[in-house]
């Protein structure tokens, strides 16, 4: 498990894009037969992605030596959603099939998690985002069908898009994560924009359905110190409470968003006037 500290708004500002790197980007999520994990000290947010291929893949017994306890998900919930083949997940005595674009809740105490691919030849690849949680919510596979679609934006702006809700209230009780996944439609470039923070949550945006040679510029940063960051396929940003998260591709791509913190109310953004960014 990779371990990143939280970094201060004015320590980003000296940055350069190694260091910025460094600290925000997640470059490489996937392994076959592996997860990968990175702990964010961040709201203690945990990013990561399973690929099963040749074998059944579960959370290591020791993974619990990083979160203090007997086992990994003792004291924490998960919410991971399917970007490849269809995948079959057991959570103790259940058991899953979760569907590419489908995702599944995984409440807190889950002792033993184990993910296979249906067919090898077409793997799963599970993006999953896990916090710390208090209360032991039920276990639950989301279909898109499910996810609360909602289609924003125009073309004439380049931001033509549908956001599918998958883990928020509205559809399910979780104790604090939120996420869900934007797809943009042919043409449409900028996700985000008009921006905004929030400062009682931070969020995580993980970058798929590009070409080798497509590339989003992710805008980070306060509103009046901003960077940016050249994102490729299947990688993932850690967003700051302070930070704006925005974004702007060389062709259409799809994202995850995940947010942790104090409360759980999709609106509640804190938006930045256009012409205070600097």
């Amino acid at each position: 498990m990779q371990i990143r500290q939280p970094v201060h708004s004015e320590h980003a500002r000296t940055l350069d894009t190694e260091g910025l790197r460094r600290h925000f980007l997640v470059e490489e999520l996937f392994r076959p037969d592996e997860i990968t994990l990175t702990y964010s000290q961040i709201d203690r947010i945990i990013v990561g992605g399973v690929m099963p291929v040749a074998a059944p893949v579960s959370f290591a017994p020791e993974l619990g030596r990083h979160t203090g306890t007997d086992f990994f998900l003792e004291r924490r919930e998960l919410g991971l959603i399917n970007i490849g083949g269809a995948a079959r997940v057991q959570v103790d005595e259940q058991q899953f099939d979760v569907g590419q674009h489908e995702a599944l809740y995984i409440g807190k105490g889950a002792r033993r998690v184990e993910f296979r691919s249906v067919d090898a030849a077409r793997p799963a690849k599970l993006y999953f985002n896990c916090a710390p949680a208090h209360t032991a919510y039920p276990h639950r596979k989301v279909t898109l069908a499910e996810a609360s679609p909602e289609t924003l934006g125009a073309p004439e702006t380049s931001n033509r898009r549908t956001i599918y809700k998958f883990l928020v209230p509205d559809v399910l009780p979780t104790c604090q994560l939120l996420m869900g996944m934007t797809r943009l439609e042919p043409g449409s470039l900028w996700n985000t924009m008009p921006c905004h923070t929030h400062d009682r949550r931070m969020e995580v945006y993980f970058y798929f359905d590009m070409n080798e040679n497509a590339a989003v510029f992710h805008m980070l940063g306060e509103p009046t110190q901003t960077r940016h960051l050249v994102v490729r396929n299947e990688q993932a940003v850690i967003s700051p409470s302070w930070s704006i998260h925005s974004g702007v591709g060389t062709q259409a791509y799809t994202f995850i968003w995940g947010m942790v913190g104090e409360n759980q109310v999709f609106k509640d953004m804190d938006h930045v006037p256009m012409s205070a960014l600097r």
